[in-house]
């Protein structure tokens, strides 16, 4: 009963003793061939000098330059239409028709009134001639005539009234309207939409907007073409900064000939203020964001224990500004052309030796 226990302690304190052995073998044999672990590869690159255009950033609508919905200004049944949804239309071109059978046989009325009314004044003039006519007679068969003429004149508005006819030329959009169907007056018949240049409606705080005039360039983006930039310029600015908000609105005008753009489209607007300018840069990807500040790591050379040239990190402390198309404008930290780690922070410390791969970071690489 005693044996069994006492053969579990040896044999346990056999195994511990095997796996100290062991372990101290390791470190001894890790102090005499002197194991330094091999250093980390890091992409690398230098610090250049870009040329940046200041802008102020905002966002906004545009709008047709010309652009209505036709409606009719009478009622009535339509009787033709002379259009597709989609059609290109030119000033003056007849879109629909409305049912004038009625108004013009009374224009033919009016006519026949008319033609009476210059045979009395014709007559009225001759009997005036040898003293059978009295002046108050000629008047009368003038103004009997002058009405007779305006009642011709405004059925023949009434007419042409019925004939409804595009105010400018442009790009015609989904027909609302169907033959034989009655329209009341300011019915929707049609949108009618110029697309060969457009407004862009903006809208800036008052802090931003001293030294800004007309003149100044715009640039924008649309979702519909995210790698494509328009053009245009400020063409008009309110005189009023609105009492609400306290922004200012402007109006920039763009070229469209193309027809890319379309009314109502939401647009990212960069206005373009004062000249190029030169801005130290770095990739995004340098640098290290923390609580503390932000940080990239310089890379310098120095001897190693045999003499030899090595590189190490460094970690400076760097104040960063924007960032456009992946790289990040310094102010202060760095000088161009310093050689600075792109890729693989994550496994530097302050002082530790590094090789630098050939390769430039992935989003350089892009």
């Amino acid at each position: 009963m005693i044996k069994r226990p006492v053969i579990v302690i040896g044999f346990t304190l056999i195994v511990f003793g095997l796996l100290f052995g062991a372990r101290f073998s390791q470190i001894a044999y890790a102090k005499e061939h002197h194991y330094v672990p091999p250093p980390p590869t890091v992409a690398a690159t230098l610090v250049t000098e870009d040329l940046w255009q200041p802008y102020l950033q905002t966002v906004g609508s545009l709008v047709a330059r010309r652009g209505v919905t036709v409606s009719n200004e009478l009622p009535g049944m339509v009787s033709a239409i002379h259009f597709e949804s989609g059609d290109n239309a030119a000033a003056g071109d007849r879109l629909i028709e409305l049912d004038s059978t009625a108004d013009k046989a009374e224009l033919r009325r009016l006519l026949a009134n008319q033609r009476l009314a210059k045979i009395e004044l014709d007559r009225a003039q001759r009997l005036a001639t040898k003293a059978f006519a009295s002046k108050a007679d000629l008047d009368s068969a003038q103004a009997r005539l002058d009405q007779t003429d305006a009642a011709v004149d405004l059925q023949r508005a009434i007419i042409a009234k019925k004939n409804i006819t595009a105010p400018f030329g442009g790009t015609l959009g989904i027909r609302e309207v169907d033959l034989g169907e009655f329209l009341s007056a300011g019915s929707m018949i049609v949108p009618l939409q110029n697309l060969d240049s457009l407004f862009l409606d903006f809208t800036l705080p008052e802090k931003q907007v001293a030294g800004i005039t007309t003149g100044f360039a715009v640039q924008i983006r649309v979702d519909a073409y995210p790698d494509r930039i328009f053009l245009g310029e400020i063409s008009a600015i309110n005189p009023k900064v609105e009492e609400k908000s306290r922004n200012l609105k402007l109006r920039a005008t763009l070229a469209n000939e193309d027809h890319a753009l379309r009314p109502g489209m939401f647009a990212e607007v960069a206005l373009l203020i004062g000249s190029p300018r030169p801005v130290i840069t770095v990739p995004a990807t340098a640098v290290t964001y923390t609580t503390y500040g932000d940080t990239v790591f310089l890379i310098k050379s120095r001897e190693n224990d045999t003499d030899t040239e090595e590189l190490f990190v460094t970690r400076i402390p760097v104040d960063v500004g924007e960032t456009r198309n992946g790289r990040v404008a310094i102010s202060s930290g760095l000088s161009v052309n310093d050689q600075i780690v792109s890729a693989g922070q994550v496994k530097l410390r302050e002082g530790i030796a590094v090789l630098v791969s050939d390769q430039a970071s992935p989003d350089e690489r892009e």
